[in-house]
């Protein structure tokens, strides 16, 4: 029999988890490797809510599992030497826990390397560790186009808009990865499981001052919290200030199914510790007005829904933030996850800040290996 390798966390076992397994095991013996419950806490941000020895029992004894361990390393390659011990046929991943790094491992060692989409066992509900946490219900955010113009050193060069995407937390986003992670942190802290009925706008500003408390050094941009709160797409106004002086939204559903089929994020890895997107900077009026023109034009794509124009847009914008950030792309594997991908997308960007997180990719087509995400609608 082949040797099949997955890896991963496992928290709160569920059926997702054994299907996942049950088709692994279809391709030879199954092994696993668990995260530790330290390197759970440094991708999550959070402790698991079964320790690593109580998930390491029950993946144990799951049937379609030959053995399991504890991974001893740390990061997103945290069984690399369990890796080189075992020798394994394949690594077998499912599509939110591909990246190129695991890929390229694969490819040195002359492992072959397998991604599965996420398909539940029979008539069963799909299922996910995040879904089944109570405070998984308060959404991430996406900024499609913009981002920068939120900050007053920005938007008072040239004003602008930011168009950000509520989503639904069908995956579990890693911390530091651009999804706005920290604001969604405090937006649990201030309302545990969701966000509560109400003016999204004014819930919106409670978030962004209880994130930017008096004295705060480094002001989080409001697109955070708006982006977050209020659903569906978002064209946030920028002329100057913190917060928008006009907001338009639009909840219309075909448009977010629309924009939905053509939105696709390929996993980098999390942002490393120390990364300072702010040094370096070349903010500039004629940067600003660049980054701003190239966010109308993508708002206007999308009224029309032009996916051309709509892809040439965001990466008009990304081109824009990077040539006043330059340290959003510092990392050269950034660009050789990019290079892969990009011809066969329309447009492309980093999630949030950069310096990791996610590809965003614009296409019509389906783009390997990548994941795609619900847009909230409403309450």
């Amino acid at each position: 029999m082949k040797k099949v390798f997955v890896s991963g966390c496992y928290d709160m076992l569920h059926s997702g988890h054994v299907a996942f397994f049950e088709e692994a095991a279809t391709h030879g013996d199954l092994y696993v490797g668990i995260g530790s419950d330290k390197t759970l806490y440094e991708l999550k941000a959070r402790w698991p809510i079964n320790n690593e020895q109580e998930r390491l029992y029950m993946v144990k004894a799951l049937k379609a599992v030959k053995d399991a361990w504890v991974n001893s390393g740390s990061g997103l390659i945290d069984f690399l030497e369990e890796l080189k011990q075992l020798k394994p046929d394949m690594l077998f991943v499912n599509s939110d826990g591909h990246s190129d790094l695991k890929e390229q491992l694969c490819k040195e060692l002359g492992i072959e390397y397998f991604v599965s989409k996420r398909v539940p066992h029979g008539d069963l509900p799909t299922r996910s560790t995040t879904a089944l946490r109570s405070e998984c219900h308060i959404p991430f955010r996406i900024d499609l186009a913009g981002g920068w113009l939120d900050q007053p050193n920005v938007s008072s060069l040239y004003p602008g808009p930011v168009l950000t995407i509520s989503i639904e937390p069908d995956y579990d986003f890693n911390d530091r990865s651009g999804m706005s992670t920290s604001s969604r942190k405090k937006a649990i802290e201030l309302w545990q499981v969701d966000i509560p009925a109400g003016d999204k706008e004014k819930l919106a500003r409670m978030l962004f001052c209880y994130e930017n408390p008096p004295g705060t050094q480094y002001v989080s941009g409001s697109q955070d919290s708006l982006g977050i709160v209020m659903p569906g797409l978002n064209k946030l106004h920028y002329d100057g200030s913190f917060w928008p002086s006009k907001i338009e939204s639009i909840l219309d559903n075909d448009l977010l199914t629309w924009i939905e089929e053509r939105i696709w994020l390929v996993p980098l890895f999390p942002r490393q510790s120390g990364y300072d997107v702010l040094s370096e900077t070349n903010i500039t009026a004629e940067g600003a007005k660049r980054l701003s023109d190239a966010t109308v034009s993508c708002w206007n794509a999308l009224l029309e829904k032009n996916v051309h124009q709509f892809g040439k847009a965001v990466r008009e914008s990304f081109e824009a933030q990077i040539a006043m950030y330059p340290n959003m792309v510092s990392d050269e594997n950034i660009f050789t996850v990019l290079n892969r991908y990009k011809d066969c997308a329309l447009g492309w960007k980093l999630s949030g800040a950069g310096g990791g997180g996610y590809l965003t990719f614009v296409s019509e087509t389906p783009i390997e290996n990548a994941i795609q995400i619900r847009i909230r609608r409403g309450e």
